[in-house]
């Protein structure tokens, strides 16, 4: 299926970070990104000016930008009130900032147009104890498991350059009706009927890391443990 309507959203901010140490004891981050305004060369593995800290779990091909839906943030503001007053575009450490597009209106492997790249929407965002750390709340990743407003990564399909007010248009839609976030609560939830996990373990397009974890929810093995993910190392 392809399609180029339905999606009508714009860039207002591209957001780029180095590795840093800001939590003693606890792994080095690269979450603390920064506006630019400047046109930004888009590569295989993220743009080319945007570092990750700990590539076992972000960025590589399959998480090579990371997108959020800015029309969440007064959301954000009114259900955390004086904890959010400071939320905004960039705050969550996403590299895209946009409005007009969110986690219900993008499916797994839909191909759009990224400034002059092209990119594949690959999973949602499985949040982790650095989101707490840096937004000063401290279940904040929980909250976004819990509402599935994560955003989502792209892997990138054609390399390019992309800046602050490009439009994005969707070229390709093959996955209809697995949106983003029926996917991310999917991944995410505690509770997948194996019929479904199945399905989804072999979704075209989905990133390899979900797949197999879909397939592990199908074969109804272990429950995933997330304390250490949402709460930090040594949490379990």
């Amino acid at each position: 299926m392809t399609s180029d309507t339905e999606i009508s959203a714009r860039i207002i901010g591209l957001y780029l970070g180095q590795v840093s140490e800001p939590w003693p004891g606890r792994p080095a981050t690269a979450i603390a990104k920064q506006p630019t305004q400047s046109l930004q060369h888009l590569g295989w593995e993220g743009f080319e000016s945007d570092a990750q800290a700990d590539l076992k779990v972000h960025g590589g091909r399959d998480k090579a930008v990371h997108h959020y839906a800015a029309d969440h943030y007064p959301q954000w503001r009114d259900e955390l009130g004086e904890q959010a007053g400071d939320f905004g575009p960039g705050r969550f450490g996403e590299n895209i900032a946009t409005l007009g597009i969110t986690e219900k209106d993008l499916c797994i492997g839909d191909v759009l147009t990224l400034g002059t790249a092209i990119v594949e929407v690959s999973q949602g965002r499985q949040p982790c104890w650095k989101l707490n750390a840096h937004t000063g709340v401290p279940d904040m990743a929980a909250r976004f498991q819990q509402t599935a407003r994560t955003g989502w990564y792209y892997r990138v399909l054609e390399p390019g350059v992309v800046a602050v007010g490009d439009g994005i248009r969707r070229i390709e839609c093959p996955n209809p009706g697995w949106t983003v976030e029926r996917v991310t609560r999917a991944r995410l939830g505690a509770e997948l009927d194996p019929e479904t996990a199945a399905h989804l373990g072999r979704l075209p397009r989905l990133a390899s890391g979900w797949a197999e974890a879909f397939a592990r929810k199908a074969a109804r093995l272990a429950p995933e443990d997330t304390s250490a993910r949402l709460k930090g190392p040594g949490s379990g």
